[in-house]
């Protein structure tokens, strides 16, 4: 040991079978943790003057944390809600897309010149075969 440093034991009875008198000794620190830890609990649920005063002294803390739960609880479901929504909405986007991209094809294909001239032959026009023609308006200088 070097400058009063504490060096830890090895557990020598892993290894080896414990005795009655190290069996004895185990279960009675037991037994006494176990006690000491049901008179704190009892301590701590008396209706004592000092166990009031202690719940009643932490109680706007403990009001805090249920606050602070349920706002955790409220932001969750808050999010969750958010995301469903923004998952309906991306799938109402992309049908609104394949819409779009359909009508557009068929607008296409609509206004090329051999739909439009396929039904304005049902209305009874026809197409014009020859260049149209340039008309000069003359005006006299008088």
């Amino acid at each position: 040991m070097k400058g009063g440093e504490v060096v830890p034991k090895r557990n020598t009875l892993r290894n080896q079978e414990l005795s009655e008198g190290i069996q004895e000794q185990i279960s009675e620190s037991v037994e006494e943790k176990v006690e000491e830890t049901q008179n704190f609990i009892r301590s701590i649920l008396s209706p004592s003057k000092l166990s009031t005063y202690l719940v009643a002294k932490n109680l706007p803390f403990a009001a805090f944390l249920a606050f602070l739960g349920l706002l955790y609880i409220s932001n969750r479901h808050l999010a969750e809600r958010t995301v469903r929504q923004i998952d309906k909405l991306g799938r109402e986007v992309k049908e609104l897309s394949w819409d779009y991209k359909s009508l557009s094809a068929e607008l296409m294909k609509l206004t090329t010149q051999t739909e439009i001239a396929k039904r304005a032959d049902t209305l009874g026009l026809k197409e014009r075969t020859e260049p149209p023609i340039k008309l000069e308006i003359i005006k006299d200088s008088e």
